[in-house]
């Protein structure tokens, strides 16, 4: 599954640095699959929120095929980056996005 932040977050962008999809953005900020990605898409999508930073769950893997463990959430200092229940993904899920964004 992917993972989310929640409304605790206290806007630090800590996570974002770390994530190796660039699958977080700033609050009101328009995202693309494109961005850290082989992708060649220029679309740009509206912000998923707009108050805290935020996760694109299409391009999140839980950071498979780069670390053991999602990275967001190691660094988060409120423990707000946590797994999405709603969007229940398998490993081999995660590993076939992940070869899709970095092919």
């Amino acid at each position: 599954m992917s993972l989310i932040i929640t409304k605790e977050c206290i806007n630090c962008g800590a996570c974002q640095l770390e994530c190796p999809n660039h699958a977080i953005y700033e609050g009101g900020k328009k995202w693309s699959m494109s961005e850290g990605t082989s992708l060649n898409e220029t679309n740009y999508y509206n912000p998923k929120e707009l108050d805290h930073y935020f996760i694109v769950d299409e391009k999140c893997t839980e950071c498979i095929g780069f670390y053991n463990v999602p990275q967001c959430a190691t660094v988060c200092p409120v423990n707000c980056c946590i797994l999405n229940e709603k969007n229940i993904e398998t490993k081999d899920t995660l590993i076939k996005k992940k070869k899709k964004l970095h092919n």
